[in-house]
């Protein structure tokens, strides 16, 4: 009797260990996204009081982990960057296209046009 239950108890561990083996697997299939934006701040105060709160609120509670915020930019080749550039990375593309278009966001950036020309795009980075 003891034999059958330590055989069905082994099996159900094993389909444990498979189910969490296999949602990490899954999990790690789906390459991040770099987003990058370009920002031409046309009225710095209000930029910064108005919609840099809101929109970092937003991105942050969508997952966002910024890599560069505003820092020195060099042109390395082609037309200059814009006076302002962030550079962030979300899990996925689907992430970061839920991100910049939630409600929170979408309202942030209604302020962010008034303040600023801003050209967001992102690109699929290569799978871990």
């Amino acid at each position: 009797m003891a034999k059958p239950r330590m055989v069905a108890l082994a099996l159900i561990i094993g389909f444990a260990l498979g189910g969490v083996a296999g949602q990490k697997l899954h999990a790690q299939s789906h390459p991040p996204a770099y987003v990058i934006s370009e920002i031409e701040v046309t009225n710095p105060d209000a930029y910064a009081k108005e919609y840099v709160p809101l929109a970092n609120k937003a991105l942050a509670d969508s997952g966002q982990k910024r890599l560069a915020s505003g820092g020195r930019t060099v042109s390395l080749a082609g037309a200059p960057p814009a006076s302002r550039v962030v550079v962030s990375v979300f899990e996925s593309m689907e992430k970061a296209q839920a991100a910049y278009s939630s409600p929170a966001y979408v309202d942030a950036r209604k302020l962010g046009d008034r303040y600023g020309k801003l050209r967001i795009f992102a690109v699929e980075g290569l799978a871990p």
